[in-house]
């Protein structure tokens, strides 16, 4: 019995052991960041995140102790093999996150969750887009390398073979007995305790350095609570009272446009969507966008205009659906919830529009294929409408080929009195930024330059074409992504994105100065074409004196706000203000809590 009992506390103090060492590990990979960081720091941030580690190990050591307990009572070599079949597949897992949370932190910034399985089962190819060959084969040799190192270390202390006779059935009983109640005992690390709260990633933030608290965090749990927290939309975010929650909404909607600055000319022109990759306020003032630079001047500039998440699902239905980005989920994930979802392509489509989308990548990456034809997009060109020889990027088809095709399909077009809608979304100015164009020695800042090229020579098409009397394009970006570099998720820039309103449907040029993000776009649009949009609840219009005018904003775990008066970034993991900024700081706090309450209240509903 004392063997048992011996390799089961081993078996939960190795376990222990490698999340532990994963916390310098993760920092040392990521020396940089952290060359500020003292060495009492490096031992904070082990100590304040050794709950999650014993929670995690916890439940990975409860099933062995299962098999200890069964082995009191048989010698049988099946018990033997589902040990080796058990301990392969959590070295498996061990490894795996602790290499994923390493890859994937230079691009994200938070520690992983279930984001990436959604985005590598809905299409493998572009979820690895961003990196190499070379580095995506290295690294699954790394990870199954120390995965076999792992695997040795967990069989060297568990599945040693007990060559002692069974004993009699009063001692087996006993051993039972004690074996039960030491693996019961698991309850109080997994749970953290006796308390009511259950243990979470929030358990181990301790500075107000949010990389220190990313390093406390055990990917392994980070990720399994992430999965197991996607489907109970109506308990997450419970920050208030109901009745209070609906109070402060309340004066966040307006659904109407009855004040409305009418500023175009045109009540059903040609609308064009264009959904540009990663722009941000910050990549408009480098020498990257000459052309956007100068159509600003042309049409209706939006200046204190906010993205509504960090990725292009959330910011792709943000946009089209007027519907705010969350901070642990992505809407796309669940056809069943966005099929019933309003958006501009439905409003037009029953006004009379025509609708296509363009698109150079997978359209099923991410649900997309699937959101989109639930919208109204009956024809959506992708990735395997062009010749192979086209599909030269890692995103797919480069910008130019897509516009280009979009041009094509405009000339064999007839100019007929009913109005079309053609939204394009680009690609190649995100990571690798292997581009056809070669102006600028900054990688990062060319591919910038070449999307601009691309834009550019479209709007330039549409000029000569005869269209452009009747359109109005819009430009905007998915998001900020990856100008400035290396930014931080706690920072406004963070969000800031350039909105462009340009066409011949435009009644002059001008700057709008009211705070919005891309959920207001559907209210905007729709109020100035004068169709109904009183369904698509969260969606403001800009235009109109009698609406809020604020942007609201998430990332992973984390939301904001911003009017003129205040500017606050709020996460929720930590349940700390990470800024709050403005003549009126935390005006928004109680606000962008119900916000967020009320949205996910929504989400449990569809």
């Amino acid at each position: 019995m004392k063997i048992k009992i011996l390799k089961f506390i081993k078996l939960y103090m190795v376990l222990v052991g490698l999340f532990l060492i994963q916390k310098p590990l993760f920092m040392l990979a990521y020396y940089k960041r952290f060359s500020d960081v003292g060495v009492i720091e490096w031992f904070r941030v082990m100590f304040h995140g050794l709950p999650l580690d014993l929670s995690m190990s916890g439940y990975l050591s409860a099933f062995p102790g299962l098999l200890l307990i069964a082995a009191i009572w048989t010698r049988s070599n099946a018990l033997k093999w589902i040990g080796h079949v058990y301990m392969g597949i959590v070295a498996f897992f061990i490894s795996l996150t602790f290499c994923l949370n390493i890859a994937l932190y230079e691009y994200w910034g938070f520690p992983l969750d279930s984001t990436p399985l959604f985005y590598f089962f809905s299409s493998p190819s572009d979820a690895v887009a961003s990196v190499s060959m070379v580095t995506v084969i290295l690294g699954v040799l790394l990870a199954l390398a120390i995965a076999v190192g792992i695997f040795y270390a967990l069989r060297w202390t568990f599945l040693e073979r007990d060559k002692k006779p069974l004993g009699s059935g009063a001692y087996r009983v006993k051993s039972t007995v004690l074996m039960t109640v030491l693996v019961g005992l698991l309850f109080l690390p997994i749970r953290g305790g006796i308390t009511v709260s259950a243990m979470n990633t929030g358990e181990v933030y301790f500075s107000t350095d949010m990389k220190l608290n990313h390093a406390a965090v055990n990917p392994f749990f980070s990720i399994m609570e992430s999965l197991s927290h996607q489907e109970d939309f109506a308990e997450q975010y419970r920050f208030m009272d109901g009745k209070k929650a609906d109070k402060l909404f309340a004066k966040m909607i307006y659904t109407k446009s009855d004040s409305t600055k009418a500023v175009i000319n045109n009540d059903r022109p040609d609308v064009y969507i264009v959904i540009m990759e990663s722009f941000s306020e910050a990549v408009m003032k480098t020498n990257a966008l000459p052309n956007i630079n100068k159509l600003k001047n042309e049409g209706i500039y939006f200046t204190n205009f906010y993205a509504n998440s960090f990725r292009t699902d959330r910011g792709t239905l943000a946009i089209l659906s007027g519907y705010p980005a969350q901070p642990t989920m992505s809407l796309m994930k669940y056809p069943k919830k966005t099929n019933n979802l309003p958006s501009i392509s439905k409003k037009l489509s029953k006004a009379g529009y025509g609708l296509k989308y363009y698109y150079g990548g997978d359209a099923d990456f991410t649900n997309m294929r699937s959101y989109l034809t639930s919208m109204g997009f009956a024809d959506i060109v992708a990735d395997v409408d062009f010749p192979i020889n086209e599909r030269l990027g890692k995103w797919g088809v480069p910008d130019h080929l897509v516009f280009n095709r979009l041009e094509k399909d405009l000339k064999a077009e007839k100019q007929t009195k009913q109005p079309m809608m053609r939204v394009l979304q680009t690609s190649s100015s995100h990571e690798p930024f292997d581009v056809p164009y070669h102006k600028l020695g900054n990688k990062v800042l060319n591919a910038f330059a070449y999307a601009d090229h691309s834009v550019g020579n479209f709007i330039s098409f549409l000029k000569k074409s005869g269209r452009w009397k009747k359109s109005l394009v819009i430009l905007v970006p998915d998001h900020l992504g990856c100008y400035p570099e290396g930014i931080s998720n706690f920072v406004i820039k963070r969000y800031q994105i350039p909105m462009i309103w340009l066409g011949g449907a435009i009644d002059s040029p001008q700057k709008i100065n009211v705070y919005g993000s891309q959920q207001d776009i559907a209210a905007t649009l729709l109020g100035q074409l004068k169709l109904d949009h009183s369904d698509i609840k969260f969606s403001k219009d800009m235009l109109d004196a009698k609406a809020p005018h604020f942007a609201f904003f998430t990332v992973p775990d984390a939301w904001g706000m911003a009017t003129a008066d205040n500017r606050i970034i709020y996460d929720n993991t930590s349940n700390k203000i990470m800024l709050n900024e403005g003549k009126r700081k935390s005006l928004l706090l109680n606000s962008g809590k119900a916000y967020l309450q009320k949205l996910y209240d929504d989400i449990s509903k569809r």
